[in-house]
């Protein structure tokens, strides 16, 4: 396919994508559960694809997702809330040391770069760890993190254990999409740039890269400083979907959704986080909601339907998922226009032969 043909293409799924959100949203209602999870899903996706550049490109075992989510959502709120609800949000803390406003998109893009300086110096000492001792240490990481906002002596900046509340949140699922999906393009550049062909090389044998001349500690920190900022960002935007933030919904279980969600789209392929985010999403959110409601047929109770056993039947359909689908719904496979193409021409070949 000629590049020309490609990018008209590529553009015009990406204006039928936006389109169909659009309509969707029209349609279904801002409340629906539709909408619900194509938002939460743009989110997950983001969040995802910045947790495969480190654990399924580079080869990182990191569990700290949750933290550097945090550290976004955090830095968003603090800096959007308006000057004149600070008194009403820091109640305990006289307004709260920050006392003015940021715009949404500086704030999102201040809180990946927070998120982003935070990594920078965990990483000088985890990242000379490997495997397990480094899954380890970011996940102690996420975890110091989390009581650290907690504390009473930082509650003037982050209002200790309280909500924050009252900043901008979005009014339309494009959004989130639009913001994803940049994060998103910058991404897959970076994998196809020569820092990305790097960071592969140190996944697939460290000896070797190191004997071609790559510096492997400083592609690991770049790798997991990018990382971090996106996670950084999809924390912010998590943040303005919830319309809160309180440091107790950034546990460690956060970290493990994401990690679910990645090795069931498959470790290397962005096509695959992104599919199986807002599968994740759909599933335990709408889809399966119906297994935890009580259901009678005439005086007799449907066995086991009853608040709970949705994530029953969620766990038990993962798990298969990974039975049989060991390396993920993609593997290391890409959505390409190349193969749509090429799928098309060859259907087109094969009509002509019966023919």
């Amino acid at each position: 396919m000629k590049k020309s043909t490609k990018a008209a293409v590529g553009t015009l799924l990406v204006a039928a994508l936006f389109a169909g959100v659009w309509l969707a949203e029209r349609l279904a209602g801002a409340n629906s559960m539709l909408v619900t999870v194509l938002e939460k899903g743009a989110i997950y996706a983001l969040i995802a694809v910045s947790m495969n550049l480190l654990n399924g490109f580079t080869g990182l075992f990191s569990l700290g997702q949750a933290g550097f989510m945090l550290v976004g959502a955090y830095t968003y709120a603090i800096f959007t809330i308006p000057a004149a609800r600070r008194m009403a949000v820091y109640q305990y803390y006289q307004g709260g040391i920050v006392q003015f406003e940021l715009p949404c998109l500086l704030a999102i893009v201040l809180a990946g770069v927070v998120a982003a300086a935070f990594a920078a110096l965990v990483g000088l000492p985890v990242l000379r760890l490997k495997s397990d001792y480094l899954a380890i240490a970011t996940l102690g990481f996420a975890e110091i993190i989390r009581a650290v906002i907690q504390y009473d002596k930082l509650g003037p900046l982050t209002n200790g254990s309280n909500l924050l509340k009252t900043y901008p949140t979005f009014d339309t699922a494009l959004f989130p999409f639009a913001v994803a999906g940049v994060c998103i393009a910058v991404i897959l550049m970076l994998i196809h740039s020569t820092y990305g062909r790097a960071c592969k090389a140190i996944r697939d044998d460290e000896i070797a890269a190191e004997a071609m001349g790559i510096n492997l500690f400083r592609h690991k920190l770049l790798s997991f400083v990018i990382s971090s900022f996106f996670a950084g960002v999809g924390g912010a935007l998590l943040a303005m979907y919830q319309g809160t933030v309180q440091a107790n919904a950034f546990k460690s279980s956060m970290t493990y959704e994401i990690l679910l969600i990645v090795v069931i789209g498959g470790m290397g392929s962005v096509t695959g986080s992104v599919l199986a985010s807002f599968l994740f999403i759909a599933c335990s959110e709408w889809w399966l909601r119906f297994l935890d409601v009580e259901t009678f047929i005439g005086t007799v109770q449907v066995p086991l339907l009853r608040s709970g056993f949705r994530m029953v039947v969620f766990s038990v359909v993962i798990m298969a998922v990974v039975l049989f689908y060991r390396r993920g719904i993609m593997g290391d496979r890409e959505f390409s226009l190349d193969a749509i193409a090429r799928a098309f021409s060859g259907k087109k070949r094969k009509g002509a032969r019966a023919k």
